[in-house]
Order: C-alpha cells, then structure tokens, then sequence
C-alpha cells in the first residue's frame, strides 16, 4: 500500500466512500450476509486518446485485502457519525458485526505491468456480497491511478527510445500517497529512476537526483557552485547549465570538468532545465565534444511529455536522458481513468448456482456484462497478442469469433494460442503467490508485453483498435438478459 502512515495499515478500511459502508448495514439488515457477489473493475476507455492501458496497482491488492479490517477506534469513529435525519447513522449491531471482521474475498486480476484494454475486466472480486462492497472504494483508488500513471510512463519512455526517463514528479504530485504511486507505477512501467527518496526506501527503486539552481545562486560564481558540488559529490556530479545563460554554464562546466579529471574523476553528466531544448542541447554537445569530454551526457527537463521527447528526437536533439516532472506525476492532460466497479453475478450461498445481472443505463455505452467472466488471450507464433476474448467462466468457447462489445453487429475471428490473462491475487482473504509478485516482475513483464505489441496499438496518433469482444454464448446471454428486463418493464423487445 502507498498509504503516507505505514504504522498503521489497518486504516484502509476507512479509505471509502460512505455508501459502501451504508449499503453494508443495508446488506446486514436485509439478511444478505450470505449472499455472494462478483464485481469486475474496469475502464471503458484507453486513457490519452492511446491504444492500450498498462495494469498497475494489482499487485498491491493482497496487502489490501489482508490489512482490510476495523478495529475499535474505527468502530468508535464510524458509532459517532449521525444521520442527516437524526440519530446514529449506523446501528450498533452492524457495528460489532464490522469489529474485527475480515475480508473473504477470492481476486483474480491482470497482473501488474501487462496490456489491458476497454472493458475487460482487470479486476474480478468474488465473495460476501457485504465484503464485495466494503472492498470498492479502496481497491478502484489503488488501481485507476497507478494504472493511468503506468499507462503515461509507458507512452513516455517509448518516446524516450531506451534512453533513460526518471521520475522528478514528487513535488507536483497530489499529496504525499500520490507521489509514492507516481514513482511506483512509473518504474513498473520502465522509468529508470525516482527522485523520490522514500518510494526508494519502500520499494527499492533506485533514487537520482544533484542539485538545483538554488545551489548555484547560493554561491558568489556560477564556476565556483561547480567546483564545489563536483568537490561534494564527484561520483554523482550532474551540472544545472541553466541558472543564468546556458552557454556561459557550458563554458564553466568544461573548466569543472577538465578540473576533475586532473584529479582522476569524471564529470557525469549536466542538465537544461529550460529554453529551446533542441538546440541548447546540440550546442553543449558540439562543445563538449570539442573539448574532449565525449563522455558527458546531456540530460533534459522542463515540463516534457511522450510528445515534447518525440519532437526532440525528431530534430536530431542528442539528449542521454530526460526527468519527467509534471506531466508524468498529474498524468497530463487526462486527470483520471475513469475505471468502474460493477456487479455482473449474485447468488444465495457457495452451493448455490450463479445468477447473472446486467446494467443497463440510459447511455449504451455504460451497458456491463454479466455473468463471472474471464479473458483469454490469443497470441500468434511469435509471442504477440492479437485479441482479447472475454467468457463465461467455466464455459470454453465453441469457436474462435467473437463479438464486439460496443456494436454486436460486429465479429472478430481470432486465431492463435489462447491464455488466461487473470491470474488469482487473492484466495478467501489470503494472499497468493502470483499476488506478491515483486515490483521488478512487473517492471519486467511491462516491458515484454509493450515489445510484443503491434505497434499500429502503440502509436500516438490514431492507433488502430485492439480487438476485444465477446464470446458468442457470453454475447447471446448479454442480449437475452437486455431482452428480459424490457419484457419484465412493458417495454418492447428490439
């Protein structure tokens, strides 16, 4: 969990929406304790206007799930509340029902650093219908974040093209927890380094980061600030040329650096936090190259994006590395993901058979799917993903088509090796061994499944769409269970 008091996990519970809690005492009272729930977490559209999503917080649902419980001072705070009405807003024995209970749930999700796409789910939770609840809040909060910070880090270095991209966003970043999701979702999805020290500390990412321009104005010279930080920090020496004109910094960094190689050091590398990034950065390699220090690399900053780097690039900007700031912590210009939390099957108790519901709103677009579902993916000879099928768990599928989720005139014909994409997190509140995955599985795993990506999905200006449907008899069922709840309401049958 990336919750800013790691002494104290256990107040995730708390981390909720009210009306989960509401619709628990609701569930209580009725006497649904029993009952069971499938929900599905998922978003309906690619963020950024891209082609796919990249799966991150999953692996952090275990903990969640395990550190999930209420104990006396939640129960004390939740007793005090009041109804706008009047009176307790909760009733005591729902109260003790709640102390100390914990969360026997059954997740299976996409695991982190892997390719989602629109509304498949990447979450699916199964247990008490009250636990399914509790659980919605906290859950979509630890995934549609860092998903959406993955997503723009993975659009972000494949822009860089293998050049080194760290995560400068902390300070920009919303409130301390978001600042440890911004530097743990944007090294799964393959930024090199953080600046900040306390997601090191906790996640073991390697931290990065010299001085400002604070420093050189601290000192009477610009030249005199070099020499002292090279003094300081010989072996992590990165020199700021922009603090008052970068060609003046790059003349003062030459004479640093000729400096620390007479006295066996070399100077790593200097940074141009501002002007015409392009050019300022052919001119300070053509000097440095001149003076002999081929080695000295050139590090950007300044408000960059997948598309600033992009257009660098395009004109021939030798840049070694970039630090991605505002833009990658605040996830510009798309605030949220937008991911959903919706139910798709109910039943008495565990001996019971499932019994499939639909949502199906005043907008088509927000129409779910029912049922317990899985995805399977089909990849081709080469190891790459070609479709994602979603099914009705327990059911193969009579054939390779498919229908498209949004327009069910619409097939694909699938062809290929199909694999389960959800993998089990979570098994009756207790974590598993796919659910404890570490950070550098899901780095890794990021990084095979964007390679093995076609990249007509990848690109930034209209991708092509990545086939996601329905199989046939998930797809007939959908339409019946539409069908049904017309009759049921007088409304005629389409």
């Amino acid at each position: 969990m990336s919750l800013t008091d790691r002494t104290k996990p256990t107040d995730v519970c708390l981390n909720t929406d009210l009306y989960e809690l509401t619709m628990a005492q609701g569930f209580w009272e009725s006497g649904l304790v029993g009952t069971q729930a499938c929900f599905n977490a998922f978003f309906r559209e690619n963020p950024f206007g891209g082609g796919f999503g990249v799966a991150c917080g999953t692996g952090q649902i275990a903990e969640l799930v395990e550190n999930f419980v209420f104990d006396d001072e939640d129960v004390d705070y939740l007793a005090s509340l009041t109804a706008p009405g009047g009176g307790p807003m909760f009733k005591p024995g729902f109260l003790e029902y709640l102390r100390g209970h914990r969360l026997d749930l059954t997740i299976d999700a996409v695991p982190e650093g892997e390719v989602v796409f629109p509304r498949e789910p990447m979450v699916r939770v199964v247990g008490p219908i009250i636990d399914c609840q509790l659980i919605e809040t906290a859950l979509l909060n630890l995934v549609n974040f860092q998903t959406l910070v993955a997503t723009k880090t993975a659009r972000v270095v494949k822009s860089a093209e293998g050049h080194p991209v760290s995560d400068f966003g902390l300070r920009r970043a919303q409130g301390p927890d978001g600042g440890l999701a911004v530097a743990r979702a944007s090294y799964i999805a393959g930024a090199s380094s953080t600046s900040n020290v306390l997601a090191g500390k906790i996640y073991g990412i390697p931290v990065f980061g010299t001085h400002a321009h604070s420093w050189v104005m601290a000192f009477s010279t610009e030249l005199g600030a070099f020499r002292a930080f090279a003094k300081s920090s010989p072996k992590n020496c990165c020199l700021l040329l922009d603090t008052y004109d970068v060609h003046q910094g790059i003349k003062n960094a030459i004479t640093c650096a000729k400096e620390m190689e007479e006295a066996g050091e070399h100077l790593a590398a200097v940074r141009i936090d501002s002007g015409d990034l392009a050019k300022l950065s052919k001119d300070a390699r053509a000097a440095f190259d001149e003076a002999g220090l081929p080695y000295v690399k050139i590090s950007v900053s300044n408000d960059l994006d997948e598309y600033t780097i992009q257009s660098l690039f395009a004109q021939g900007a030798p840049i070694d590395s970039f630090g991605v700031g505002t833009k990658l912590a605040t996830c510009d210009p798309q605030p949220s993901l937008g991911g959903v939390y919706k139910l798709s099957a109910v039943r008495e108790g565990e001996s019971e058979p499932w019994r499939p519901v639909i949502k199906l709103s005043e907008q088509a677009y927000k129409r779910t799917i029912p049922g317990i579902q899985r995805v399977l993916r089909f990849y081709d000879e080469a190891g790459c993903p070609v479709g994602d099928m979603i099914c009705q768990e327990g059911a193969e599928p009579a054939c390779d088509e498919m229908i498209d989720i949004l327009d069910t005139f619409r097939s694909y014909d699938l062809s290929g090796t199909p694999r389960e994409l959800l993998a089990r997190m979570v098994e009756h509140g207790s974590g598993t061994e796919a659910g404890a995955a570490s950070i550098e599985q899901a780095r890794e795993r990021c990084k095979t499944a964007i390679m093995h990506l076609d990249a007509a999905v990848t690109r930034f200006l209209n991708p092509q769409t990545y086939p996601v449907g329905l199989e046939l008899g998930l797809a007939r069922l959908r339409q019946e269970l539409s069908a049904e709840e017309r009759r049921s309401s007088g409304r005629p049958v389409i």
